[in-house]
């Protein structure tokens, strides 16, 4: 730690007593509490920051020509290819990148997608249309309260795996266009056409539906 910030630090510690038995006078408190919080500031002023989250089209939506990317674990920010997919799930979370500008639109959590690879002969007309080989696409944001949809659990209503939030209990099937098969949730999860190209899952057209919870009111 910087030499600045231990005096700070020690500064802090030694006047905070005082001032919780008020024994120091008020014009010295407020100079202690003025360092503390500049302490606090300088800690927060050097908190890493996703570079992507600043790039000009990183909290656009998904489109049309846009790779897909891991959001999270030891691939995170590598491109999703077919076989990266187990059939049957879990899904894998990620975000597209605009394969033009190298960006990754992770600017708003409305853009996290849940990719997950079915048995095409499961899927009905709409979802099979939109899917590849099987691989369907799906808003990671609960159409209810806009909780992140983050399970891959048997159904109330099914013997079938279907994607879960678990704020309220609300339940999609994958294999039908994501709707609603269980708990609150107003309407199914918004869809995201894929096609593979030169080996990679991209995005064929932008999301079907709305993305992101109810209005309220």
């Amino acid at each position: 730690m910087p030499e600045s910030n231990s005096n700070v630090d020690r500064t802090a510690e030694r006047i905070e007593p005082e001032i919780e038995t008020g024994t120091l006078c008020p014009k010295l408190a407020r100079r202690a509490l003025l360092l503390t919080a500049l302490a606090a500031g300088a800690c927060l002023a050097t908190r890493p920051v996703a570079a992507d989250e600043d790039q000009p089209g990183s909290d656009e939506r998904p489109q049309k020509g846009d790779l897909l990317v891991f959001s999270e674990g030891e691939h995170e920010g590598q491109l999703i290819k077919p076989d990266d997919l187990k059939l049957g799930g879990p899904p894998v979370h990620a975000w597209p990148k605009d394969p033009k500008t190298s960006v990754v639109r992770s600017g708003s959590r409305l853009n996290e997608i849940l990719i997950v690879k079915l048995d095409a002969s499961e899927l009905d007309d709409d979802t099979r249309s939109r899917s590849a080989d099987g691989i369907v696409a799906y808003s990671a944001v609960c159409s209810h309260a806009g909780c992140p949809v983050t399970e891959w659990v048997k159904g109330e209503s099914t013997d079938k795996t279907v994607l879960k939030c678990p704020c309220h209990n609300s339940e999609y099937d994958p294999r039908q266009a994501a709707q609603v098969v269980f708990g609150p949730a107003p309407r199914r999860l918004a869809a995201l056409p894929l096609v593979v190209v030169d080996g990679s899952l991209t995005v064929a057209a932008p999301f079907v539906g709305k993305v992101g919870a109810q209005q309220a009111g």
